[in-house]
């Protein structure tokens, strides 16, 4: 399994590539937003959003064009204001210095399960579905309203995937925050409302997203599959 160090900090770079080593992590690391963006692919990237050459948002949302890579945001930036912005920016999970190695492992066996759930979903699905005007299609990972692309950020993705699956059934909180974000920092629950919110802003009420209150979401609409012309 191969983990890519993106850290600009000597000694936190060597601290961490040795206990990935030791935890039997195949590791690289590098320095800068520049090396990062050249580096060779990666299963997990750990992201320090302090970059001494570009801001970590910039190159976060870069590497988010990478479906195959899951990132984890490792910064000092504690504020709320700033997970949201890293986590709706497309982050798989962000862990804030100082922590403990044993959390850090945790957070990335937790990332690639679920990156291995994802997978295994979109590698099981037949078809794409359709719920009115929107179609998910989990094996490109793409949506379309209406016959226009919608950019979701990964977790967006994740969450409306889930919800499509399930619909028009409702999907309770705790099974969403297992297979998307699998409980891993301890304002999940925040960050599904502000996933929810961005989600609703970005596909519109014509298929809404229902909250069902002290249980969890659903989408109101029967999904059916897209029937491809050609294989009629």
């Amino acid at each position: 399994m191969r983990i890519l160090v993106v850290e600009d900090d000597d000694r936190v770079a060597r601290g961490l590539s040795t206990a990935l080593r030791n935890a039997g992590f195949e590791v690289s690391r590098v320095a800068s937003a520049a090396a990062a963006r050249s580096a060779a692919p990666a299963d997990v990237v750990l992201l320090d959003l302090g970059l001494p050459d570009a801001d970590g948002i910039d190159v976060l949302r870069e590497l988010r064009r990478r479906p195959e890579t899951a990132v984890i945001a490792v910064t000092a930036r504690a504020e709320e204001r700033e997970r949201v912005r890293g986590l709706r920016t497309g982050a798989d999970d962000y862990v804030v210095k100082p922590f403990g190695v044993p959390e850090l492992l945790a957070r990335i066996d937790a990332v690639l399960r679920r990156t291995r759930a994802a997978r295994a979903v979109s590698t099981a699905a037949a078809e794409p579905l359709r719920l009115g005007p929107l179609v998910v299609d989990t094996e490109v990972r793409g949506v379309t309203l209406d016959g226009r692309t919608v950019e979701l950020t990964r977790k967006e993705f994740d969450l409306l995937a889930l919800l499509a699956s399930r619909a028009p059934a409702v999907v309770d909180r705790s099974t969403i925050l297992d297979q998307v974000w699998a409980s891993t920092w301890e304002a999940a629950t925040r960050t599904l409302d502000t996933h929810i919110a961005a989600l609703r802003a970005k596909i519109g009420t014509t298929v809404p997203i229902q909250t069902v209150r002290g249980v969890g979401y659903r989408l109101r609409a029967e999904p059916t599959p897209v029937v491809n012309p050609t294989s009629s």
